[in-house]
């Protein structure tokens, strides 16, 4: 039995508080009736397990550790026995990414899992249910969340007893980092997504959110983003797993549930397309497919767990049906974002106003005046089924568009450290300046304003840029990283750099020194020099008249005034505001 290095550096054998027996591999769910969900060390000794009753289909190993030393485990599962990349790549295989517990109060997805591989490996489902397919399977992504464990962790989820958290022990919400990768958790992730690049990933949770009938959302990308001939794709695959479901009796829908006005049904729905930060919103960029389950809190464990499991069959079947032909179709998807240098690429969407009204499965509900907050209040009585006819907006269209530059990014020296490390994790190819350049022709981005959040998101401080990218001859020191456009991962690239994207390495704060004023100029010292400015310049006389008699908050404030005459000063600091990434039409060495 393999050991692993636990919390608080304890070794120890992974079988102390559950033991799957050689026949029977049920999780704690299952005995329960799905009343309770195990701890962590169930989710360990369980996939020894499979390793143990499969030989040769299944493998069990640890892929990092969390803060608090504990392995996360994934299950390699393939009845063929292409347990490594290399084997699957070889004969190949249509890889799938079952992701469970990113979110660990949203726990379904790691019971329904292992409940679901075991009936596909002893043939239940059907003999070729994974004919050329090979799962990695995630039972729990934040391992930390789930062993903070304790009732209540959902105050609105139906079940289990007990579950665990939704953040990691360091607080970081893993379905808002999948881009700037700063938890270890998540690097140990991507360098999972490398090492196997999975066709499709499902991402396993349960929503919050009003009460209603319908029992499972399934949303996915490339939809409405990415890759035009990967849209086509990405409808087919999520239309199967929701066919599957409403074959099954669910009652599925194609958008996230979510009311436009959380406590008012009547307001209605609106589709939209997920940033990079989440899951379904990351493997867009990798030209694959991500898919977001999302079980609904007010069903039972048990309804939950079941619908979990259908989703997981779903998305199986198509990939055994049709995996040939998603990875002829992510080959060229590939082929054709390594030569997007040069073109114009969507990185923020929008939703048109226009509504179209849709049926949707409530229930009878009143809003009244609560005397405890004072404001409406909507109460549901379950007993009593409606149909709403809601508005539900669906037109995505993309929004802000890049110009993308034909070679490439370079990112300064001095700044590299801050961000190898995440292209490492992503696996973006990129190459390290060996010699310094002269006045290098490239494009800037000096910030027009820059604007810093007021609170700190997921331990950031979100910094808004204004401006755009001028030419300028810039000295570029050896140590630069040179970043190509050209490669499979060019949205993954131009999603990491360009300062319109949404999440941007800039706009999490990555370069944040780059934008704070490190000199400044007294004011009595100020008003000397501006006097002198004015009088050896006339041409600035006039521009200062002409700003104070159309800017009346510029004419009030004695601050901007002064700032006019010094940013126009030989001693103003040239690189404040200037991004310290360059875009490039010439491919550097």
């Amino acid at each position: 039995m393999k050991k692993f290095v636990l919390a608080l550096g304890l070794t120890c054998a992974v079988t102390p508080l559950w033991a799957a027996s050689s026949t029977d591999l049920r999780t704690t769910a299952e005995k329960s009736g799905f009343k309770v969900t195990g701890r962590y060390d169930e989710t360990i000794a369980l996939c020894e397990a499979f390793e143990t009753h499969y030989p040769g289909k299944v493998d069990c190993a640890s892929f990092g550790t969390t803060p608090e030393g504990r392995p996360q485990m994934r299950m390699v599962i393939s009845p063929a026995g292409y347990l490594t990349p290399d084997a699957a790549r070889a004969h190949k295989q249509t890889v799938l990414l079952i992701q469970g517990g990113i979110h660990a109060g949203e726990i379904d997805g790691k019971d329904a899992g292992f409940q679901v591989f075991r009936q596909m490996l002893d043939g239940e489902l059907g003999a070729d249910v994974l004919k050329n397919v090979v799962v990695v399977f995630v039972p729990v992504f934040n391992v930390d969340g789930h062993e903070n464990f304790r009732a209540w962790n959902r105050p609105n989820q139906r079940g289990p007893e007990e579950m665990g958290f939704r953040t990691t022990a360091q607080r970081l919400n893993l379905n808002r980092d999948y881009l700037k990768a700063d938890a270890p958790e998540m690097r140990a992730m991507l360098g999972l997504v490398r090492t196997w690049d999975p066709a499709a990933e499902m991402d396993l949770h349960v929503t919050d959110g009003a009460k209603f009938q319908h029992d499972i959302s399934i949303t996915a990308e490339p939809v409405n983003s990415g890759d035009a001939d990967q849209q086509v794709l990405g409808r087919a695959v999520r239309d199967s797993v929701i066919a599957e479901l409403s074959a099954a009796g669910n009652k599925p829908v194609d958008f996230y549930p979510s009311f436009d006005d959380s406590e008012d049904p009547d307001s209605g729905f609106t589709d939209s397309v997920s940033p990079p930060r989440f899951s379904n919103g990351y493997f867009v960029l990798r030209n694959r497919i991500g898919i977001l389950v999302e079980t609904h809190s007010w069903r039972t464990y048990p309804e939950r767990v079941a619908s979990t499991r259908t989703s997981i069959i779903g998305l199986v079947k198509a990939a055994a049906r049709d995996g040939a032909k998603w990875q002829a179709r992510m080959a060229a998807a590939d082929a054709r974002a390594a030569d997007m240098g040069g073109t114009r690429v969507p990185v923020t969407y929008k939703t048109s106003d226009i509504a179209r009204p849709i049926d949707f499965l409530g229930y009878a509900f009143t809003r009244t005046r609560s005397p405890i907050s004072g404001d409406l209040m909507t109460r549901y009585d379950e007993t009593k089924p409606q149909v709403w006819t809601v508005p539900l907006r669906d037109k995505v269209s993309p929004e802000g568009f890049v110009q993308a530059p034909k070679s490439g990014y370079v990112v300064l020296a001095a700044w590299a450290p801050y961000v190898r490390p995440v292209l490492d994790a992503h696996g973006v190819t990129y190459s390290v300046r060996k010699a310094a350049e002269a006045s290098a022709p490239v494009e800037s981005f000096r910030a027009e304003s820059a604007t810093f959040a007021k609170n700190s998101f997921e331990g950031r401080q979100r910094l808004s840029l204004t401006g755009d990218w001028k030419n300028e001859r810039m000295n570029i020191p050896a140590g630069s990283l040179f970043v190509p456009v050209n490669q499979p991962l060019a949205r993954v690239v131009i999603n990491l750099f360009e300062p319109m994207a949404p999440d941007a390495l800039v706009g999490w704060g990555v370069f944040n020194n780059a934008f704070e004023s490190k000199e400044y100029m007294e004011a009595y010292v100020a008003e000397e020099e501006a006097e002198k400015m004015l009088a050896r310049d006339p041409g600035l006389k006039k521009a200062f008249e002409a700003k104070l008699a159309s800017d009346p908050a510029f004419a009030k404030s004695p601050s901007a005034r002064l700032d006019f005459f010094y940013r126009r000063h030989a001693a103003y600091d040239r690189n404040y505001n200037l991004y310290p990434v360059l875009r490039t039409d010439v491919k550097t060495k």
